[in-house]
């Protein structure tokens, strides 16, 4: 989206009712503004192609530090220094119109027509997926957390999660703390349950086309993940070029470069990245009521055993 859209739907917001900046579609929450029903209703028409780089995350689950990712790892396999897209676009935004026609990787062209690889995000949970992605079998790399997740942020002094949601103008305000983290627990948040969301990929463990990796695994492992994520999809890369990646993908390195990759929203996609940092946010009910609640829905799973749950989370 240009500046321009982006103050229209500030402007917008500020007009209207917290109670009206979401809506449900298909039983999940999304922002009105920023993903109107017109939106995902189009998105079922989107035709996937089988060389589609598909990135997926639940909010605040590492989604725009992966973007970076693939996208030195897309530059470097066709020998370029960096990619010529700043910030792939969420799918969930794309008007009708837009989804026609639209500036993509910074040139004006179609969605039909873009230059493949096309790098897509989003944070849509895979029911609401295009039909498309699994007929053409396009390969989806989804970055998954637990602790350090949404909910880790929460709290923070800045941007992430809780306080994002108040400075953001497209969402409703939180009352406060205790009222959003009940309304999280439930679910009643934008693109709804963090837990359903997670459950879903449970489905796709052993799916070939579906690749995995948490971001506790990342932070540590971050060149073998970069390994990994090329082998996936396919691109070619030198160990010194996995090397230079890891090197430049760090968070701190991201967070630095994200004054120009992000602008003024740097210090909101990039906080802190800190994995057990949600122990200095969490009151001992809510972190017990978090306890129950993944007893409940995750444990015994494979999704769980992945997520280390018992060691980043207890």
């Amino acid at each position: 989206m240009s500046s321009r859209d982006i103050q229209a739907c500030v402007e917008k917001a500020l007009t209207m009712k917290e109670e009206d900046k979401l809506y449900r579609y298909n039983g999940v929450l999304y922002p009105i503004i920023m993903s109107p029903p017109e939106n995902l209703k189009a998105l079922e028409g989107l035709e996937a192609r089988s060389d589609d780089v598909m990135l997926v995350a639940y909010p605040k689950c590492g989604f725009n530090w992966m973007v970076a990712v693939l996208q030195k790892i897309i530059a470097a396999s066709a020998g370029l220094e960096k990619s010529d897209s700043k910030i792939a676009p969420l799918i969930e935004f794309y008007s009708p119109e837009v989804q026609k026609v639209r500036v993509f990787y910074q040139r004006r062209t179609t969605i039909s027509n873009a230059p493949s690889p096309r790098l897509i995000g989003t944070h849509l949970p895979p029911k609401d997926f295009p039909a498309s992605f699994s007929a053409k079998k396009t390969k989806v790399f989804t970055c998954v957390l637990i602790c350090w997740s949404f909910l880790e942020t929460l709290k923070t002094q800045q941007f992430p999660t809780f306080h994002f949601t108040n400075k953001n103008p497209v969402l409703p305000t939180a009352k406060s703390w205790d009222a959003f983290y009940s309304d999280f627990m439930s679910g009643e948040v934008a693109w709804g349950s963090y837990f359903d969301h997670a459950l879903a990929w449970e489905k796709r463990m052993d799916d070939p086309d579906v690749l995995i990796l948490t971001y506790e695994y990342l932070k540590e492992n971050l060149q073998d993940g970069v390994r990994q994520v090329s082998k996936f999809f396919g691109f070619k890369l030198t160990e010194e070029q996995v090397k230079a990646i890891s090197e430049a993908s760090t968070f701190n390195a991201m967070k630095e470069s994200s004054k120009d990759s992000h602008g003024q929203m740097g210090n909101v996609f990039f906080r802190k990245g800190e994995v057990g940092d949600w122990k200095n946010h969490f009151s001992e009910a809510q972190s017990k009521q978090m306890d129950t609640e993944f007893e409940k829905r995750l444990a015994g799973t494979k999704i769980a055993a992945l997520l280390k749950y018992d060691r980043y989370c207890t």
